[in-house]
Parts: structure tokens; sequence; C-alpha cells
């Protein structure tokens, strides 16, 4: 008995002996260290170690970069700022005079025209004028778009007077086509482009015409005109539904020193052609040309158009001119638009452009007679300054051959 008693306690013993132990070996791990304790700023700073980052002191007077010397061979490149270029004002051309440019552009239209002279007068010099004769007479001024009723007038009257007339030299034939030519192109219309104003406002001349026809050009070519015989003019860009139309037109100005008055693409073009006489009227502008759009949709849409451009317009003073730009080339196309523009507003005269472009130099006849109105300037070319006042005498002749 006494020896199981020994036995449990000496287990007792060794049991307790070994509990003591793994409690002791837990106590000696190590803890985690303690948070961080909130910097003495009255201490001295640390001393840095070895990797750390150098500050300098806060007490430290800074230096300016002035003071601070750069090492040997790293001298700093000096800064180059680039000025802007100077933005130069395109260069104001002077345009050549009306009177020089005539002289070279007959020589021009001579060129373009004499074949309709020439076959007329192959025609009449025949020895014999059988009726076969007179109808190619009447085919070749048709073919050069006279038109039916004037080709009827001029051949009667040439079948009278070569009668009478006997004998027919190559000079007297000359002179009696001359004449009937001359008659047929009406000389005593007033064929000066109106643009001085009765009242104490600007002259002003409101451009129409299919697009394409160079209604655009057209007005730039005409500024140059009248820049040419001393005017002042303001230009207005009230062609707003063609792309480009207004900047177009403000390059033209440029050129001779003309400001152009412009709004918004697909803007209302009253506004814009009102505020072009407006502003004319304030720089005391001699002339002020309205360059309009040409869309021929509907009769109706362009008559709106052109029409409330035209009452806006007088707002300010009365329309002095209304010109309708035509392309020679289109022939009797041509007149179909003249039709149109001349119920739509009062056309006062006709500028015929590309006539240097086409032998159909009979045009001028037929278009005058359609409208009852004057061309009063042909464009002979695409230079600048190829736009003439309109001499029936220099046209037949041109046609016929001095």
């Amino acid at each position: 008995m006494e020896t199981v008693i020994l036995a449990v306690v000496i287990a007792v013993v060794v049991i307790g002996a070994l509990g003591g132990l793994v409690i002791g070996s837990r106590r000696r791990k190590q803890l985690p260290p303690p948070p961080p304790a909130a910097p003495d700023i009255t201490a001295p700073p640390a001393e840095p170690h070895v990797g750390d980052e150098a500050e300098a002191p806060h007490d430290e007077e800074r230096r300016t970069i002035e003071e601070v010397d750069l090492p040997e061979g790293s001298a700093a490149a000096p800064v180059v700022v680039e000025e802007p270029l100077p933005v130069e004002a395109p260069a104001v051309e002077i345009p050549e005079p009306t009177a020089g440019r005539l002289v070279r552009l007959r020589a021009r239209l001579s060129r373009s025209q004499n074949a309709l002279g020439k076959g007329l007068l192959t025609l009449l010099s025949r020895e014999h004028l059988d009726e076969e004769t007179w109808e190619e007479i009447e085919d070749t001024l048709l073919t050069a778009d006279v038109g039916v009723q004037p080709t009827q007038e001029l051949v009667e009257r040439l079948r009278e007077r070569v009668k009478v007339l006997g004998t027919r030299t190559p000079d007297e034939l000359r002179g009696l086509l001359r004449e009937e030519l001359l008659q047929l192109l009406v000389p005593e219309f007033d064929r000066a482009v109106k643009t001085d104003s009765n009242l104490d406002t600007p002259g002003i001349v409101m451009v129409v015409g299919v697009n394409g026809t160079g209604k655009t050009t057209t007005t730039g070519k005409l500024a140059r005109v009248l820049v040419a015989d001393g005017k002042s003019v303001v230009l207005g860009a009230a062609d707003t539904f063609r792309a480009a139309a207004a900047d177009q037109l403000q390059t033209w100005g440029e050129r001779v020193g003309a400001r152009t008055v412009r709004g918004p693409e697909g803007g209302d073009p009253a506004s814009i052609a009102f505020d072009a006489v407006k502003e004319g009227i304030e720089e005391g502008a001699d002339v002020v040309l309205i360059d309009t759009a040409g869309r021929l949709h509907t009769k109706t849409g362009l008559m709106d158009e052109l029409g409330k451009v035209k009452r806006v317009v007088e707002k300010h003073a009365p329309l002095d001119e209304v010109l309708l730009v035509l392309d020679a080339t289109t022939g009797q196309n041509g007149l179909v638009q003249a039709r149109v523009f001349a119920e739509v507003v009062d056309i006062t005269g006709i500028v015929l452009t590309k006539l240097d472009g086409t032998a159909k130099g009979g045009i001028v006849i037929a278009v005058q007679r359609e409208l009852g109105v004057p061309v009063k300037l042909v464009g002979l070319g695409e230079g600048a300054d190829d736009l003439a006042p309109f001499e029936p005498e220099a046209f037949v002749d041109a046609l016929i051959g001095e």
C-alpha cells in the first residue's frame, strides 16, 4: 500500500515539473514591439545612417539659384524663346485699268468668234445666192445660238439688201454684214454698270445667277474693275448655301483691299446683305456688291429668297443694278435660266462668262432679245482681269474680222 502511495506522489511531482517547464518556455517568447512613441520635437535630430537620404536642417538659410555654383563643365544652356512669326497681310494688287484690258481681250475674242463671221462672208460671196445658200446662212446663225427670230430677221434684211446692191465685193459684203449684226445687238442700249447712287449711300449691285456660271468669281472680278476705276468696294457674301463661296469671295476682296461681310454657312442671306449695306454706309464706301445664292430647285423658293434679299437691302437704299450672270457655253439652256431669274427679280444687265470658250457668240443677241436688257460685261478668260465692258462694235469686228 505504501508502495502505491509513493508511486502516485512521484507521478504528481513529475507532471508538475513538466508543466512548469512548458509555461516557462511560453513566457520567454518575444512579444510584439510596442508602438513607436511620439517624436520629441525638443530632441536634436538623429544622425543619418548609411543609405538614408540626408535632409537640410530646417533652420538653415535658403539660397537662391543665383547663389548656387554649378559644377564645372555643366553650364546650363541658354533658353531660346522662339518669337511667333509675324503674320503678313496679303499684298494688295493694282488691277489693270479698264481701257487697257479691252485691247488685249478684243484679240482673244476675235480668235474664238471669227469662225462665225468667216462662214457668213464665205456664203454671201457665192456667185449665186440661191435658196439652198440662204438656208445654209440660216443654219450658220442658228448654230451660233443667235436664236430663231433674230436669225429670220437678219436673213430677210440681208436678202433684200444684197438684191438691191447687185455687185458684191468683199468689202461691201463685210460692211453690209457688220451693219446688220450691229442692228441686232441694239447699239443704243446703255451698257454702263450703274454704281453711283442718287442718295447719300453707296451704289448697291446685286449679282444673281445659277451656281456654276461663275457668279461668285464674276463678283470678285467686278470688284477689281471698280477698284481699278478708283472706287472703294464692300463685298457681301450672301451665298451661304454653297460650300466655300464666302471664302472664295473674301479671297477676291483681299487681293484688291475690299472687305467682305460674311456670316455662318447656311445662314440667312438677307441678313448678310443687310449688314453689308449697313457697313458700306458706315465706311463711306462707293459700291456694295452682293453675291447671292444660285439655287434653282423651285422657282418659288428662289423667288422668296431673292425677293427677301431685295426687300431687306432696300430698307437702306434702293438697288442700283441687278446683274444676271450666264455661261455663254450653255447656249439656249442659258436662256431658260434667264427667263426664270427675269420672272423673280428685275434684271437690269447681263454678264456673259466664258465667251472666249465658245464659237456660239450669237447668245449675246439671243439673250438681249429674250430679256430686253443689255449685255454689260463679258468674261473672256480665267485671269483676274479678264472681265471687260461689252462693246457691240468691237464684238462685231471680232466676228467678221476688221
